[in-house]
């Protein structure tokens, strides 16, 4: 059966984050900072272990990924973002479906950080089978079902949007298109939407978050037997960059699932997912850079033949 647009309405207008004219020019540059910011970031990050054969392994692949959905799903968003700050909030239909595909897309992010704490797991509970367990035809498998859940997700939710009858209002109090914002403006029944949305997000969140507690579960019984304090040190200092990211990112998307189950509470959620969409894909270059020497030692390598 084929979908088609049933609605009178053919754009939709966003209110953005705030509605005060003096503010949109200050939050133009903060937000195109922070996305420069995000593309150098990630893009260099790609790229150094796309060149680097040392950072061919399975966590720089995981890496290199979580990277890469960072980087799309950010250059989704923010350029409409930042074009709103000193233009119309216009988006027409087909573009709002589109965007709204691509932001459940974000479930896939969810999936990398569960393979990522399963690699920590394997890397420190049985180093020795390391190479085999996580071997490039499971890192494959892992992050070909990553990709496939995220687009499952998204495939769910735009193809019950586009069965919805839009006639009356078309201003969305939001920045970009998120489902419950739209929801608020359909004038059929959402009754059905609203349910996949928190079953989709509440198993995505639940499943995620028990896979990522049992994994560092295993890992902190794994370090707790090492007989050296250095080498206790050591395990503890590798998982420490995907524990923060880990915490920015569910704790982030956690906030806006929980807030927006309740009425009124709009803004709120509007605000975190300015955190999941635009911060935290710039804060994971940073936390997976700074105190790695791996990249740090790449990147010199990579620089010396670059200027050298």
């Amino acid at each position: 059966m084929t979908l088609r647009n049933s609605s009178s309405v053919t754009e939709f207008i966003f209110v953005g984050l705030s509605e005060q004219s003096k503010l949109q020019l200050p939050l133009f540059f903060l937000f195109l900072g922070i996305y420069v910011f995000t593309v150098v970031g990630n893009l260099g990050l790609i790229t150094l272990i796309g060149l680097n054969s040392g950072l061919h392994t399975p966590m720089y692949f995981f890496l290199f990924n979580l990277s890469f959905i960072d980087l799309c799903y950010s250059c989704v968003f923010t350029p409409k973002m930042l074009n709103d700050f000193v233009s119309e909030n216009i988006i027409s239909y087909m573009r709002c479906m589109t965007q709204l595909f691509f932001c459940f897309f974000v479930n896939s992010e969810c999936y990398v950080l569960v393979s990522m704490a399963y690699d920590r797991y394997v890397a420190i509970s049985n180093p020795l089978l390391y190479m085999v367990t996580m071997s490039p035809q499971v890192c494959s498998l892992l992050m070909f079902g990553s990709y496939v859940a995220g687009f499952a997700g998204a495939m769910a939710h735009t193809e019950r949007m586009l069965r919805l009858t839009f006639c009356n209002s078309n201003i969305i109090d939001h920045y970009l298109c998120e489902v419950l914002p739209l929801l608020q403006l359909s004038c059929t029944s959402t009754r059905v939407n609203e349910l996949v949305f928190f079953i989709v997000v509440g198993v995505v969140i639940t499943t995620s978050s028990i896979s990522i507690f049992n994994s560092y579960a295993l890992i902190l019984s794994s370090i707790l037997r090492i007989p050296s304090v250095e080498g206790r040190s050591k395990a503890f200092s590798t998982c420490g960059s995907h524990i923060t990211a880990v915490a920015l990112f569910f704790g982030s998307g956690a906030f806006t699932y929980f807030t927006t189950s309740f009425p009124g509470s709009v803004d709120q959620g509007k605000y975190a997912s300015v955190f999941y969409t635009n911060v935290v894909p710039m804060l994971n270059p940073l936390i997976y850079s700074l105190r790695n020497k791996d990249v740090k030692l790449a990147l010199g390598k990579t620089l010396k033949r670059v200027l050298f």
